[in-house]
């Protein structure tokens, strides 16, 4: 059984998928089932992969991947920023690419406790506000 805002990934393509409904049954992709990605959260790439919550000098919150900003290159960069409301009611994503900078901006009108982030080599990391 899949459950909402689970992610997969095909083993052969790559292909990352998101549940948006949850359902019976097993995703398949090339032929095979689809491996569930389970988000990290600590490990020795952590300052640089957690999505940190962070304040501007301007008041204005968003989102940075790692405490040391995630690097940007062509062969090493965040794919995208997620942020997901208590409820998995809300939820808003970034796409990101090379050379830009590693963070998304949060709508203060609504309260965001966890965000999710995808390194093109490191994979899925969760972070949560302190």
């Amino acid at each position: 059984m899949t459950v909402k805002l689970q992610f997969y990934r095909c083993p052969i393509c790559k292909n990352l998928v998101q549940i948006l409904h949850e359902g019976e049954g097993s995703l398949i992709c090339c032929g095979q089932e689809m491996d569930l990605l389970q988000a990290k959260t600590d490990e020795q790439m952590a300052e640089k992969h957690v999505p940190k919550f962070m304040l501007g000098e301007d008041g204005s919150e968003f989102i940075q991947v790692g405490s040391i900003p995630h690097p940007m290159t062509d062969e090493h960069y965040i794919e995208f920023i997620e942020t997901v409301s208590d409820d998995k009611n809300l939820v808003s994503i970034t796409f990101l690419y090379p050379n830009q900078e590693p963070k998304k901006m949060l709508n203060n009108s609504v309260v965001i406790n966890k965000a999710y982030e995808y390194c093109n080599l490191h994979g899925l990391w969760e972070g949560k506000r302190d």
